[in-house]
């Protein structure tokens, strides 16, 4: 699916996330680095997007989930895509993209795609840990890569790929109040689609990046 064939702002809310929030104590980078070092048992959220992608070969990819490192607290950064882009134009992401041959591992793929979209700068990027692959309906596997950033990196945004950056304080993204479960009929009767969107001040967050986001809340839960 190239274009997209809805307005997903428009499918009703049925339910928000249960869970509590990610203690605040919790939410800083000695904690993050402690908590990734170490191994969890968590269950990842269950994601199906076949009824997009099936029969389609799923293409590898890597997303940054950059968590900035500001004295006032953490915050996520996020892009808005360009209007004009093939898959997902408009929508909210994370600095990422596909995983070229020249790439050593899907940590590369997401450092030289964020420097590429958005200027960051490997060394302002220290790398936190891998969360599981996520399954797009545009038939691409991502592999999220966590990380802290500095702050003060400048930020040089492509025009051809990204419309805006933007952050949204990692308290919020972490607070199941803030993720709402929505749902829509799919086509000939084949039943709902189910999805998680974060809204935030402007900004619709929903879909894959969610899924992803909602991803790193469980394992910081665990």
């Amino acid at each position: 699916m190239s274009k997209p064939v809805f307005d997903p702002q428009t499918f009703p809310i049925h339910s928000l996330g249960e869970e509590t929030a990610v203690p605040a104590a919790h939410l800083s980078p000695a904690w993050l680095r402690q908590h990734f070092s170490q191994q969890h048992e968590w269950t990842p959220e269950v994601v199906d997007e076949s009824f997009f992608s099936k029969n389609l070969p799923f293409r590898l990819a890597s997303v940054l989930i950059p968590i900035v490192m500001h004295d006032d607290g953490l915050t996520v950064l996020l892009t808005e895509r360009a209007a004009h882009l093939n898959h997902h134009p408009g929508q909210i992401s994370f600095p990422g993209g596909r995983f070229e041959e020249e790439d050593i591992d899907p940590v590369t793929t997401a450092l030289r795609e964020a420097e590429e979209e958005i200027g960051l700068q490997r060394e302002y990027v220290e790398i936190l840990g891998r969360l599981p692959d996520y399954k797009t309906g545009t038939g691409y596997q991502v592999s999220p890569i966590v990380s802290l950033i500095m702050p003060g990196f400048p930020v040089r945004s492509d025009p051809s790929e990204v419309a805006s950056v933007f952050e949204v304080p990692l308290d919020f993204l972490m607070d199941g109040k803030n993720h709402q479960r929505r749902s829509f009929d799919l086509p000939d009767n084949a039943g709902k689609r189910h999805f998680y969107a974060m809204p935030y001040e402007q900004h619709f967050i929903w879909g894959a990046t969610a899924g992803m986001l909602r991803n790193l809340f469980h394992f910081l839960r665990a």
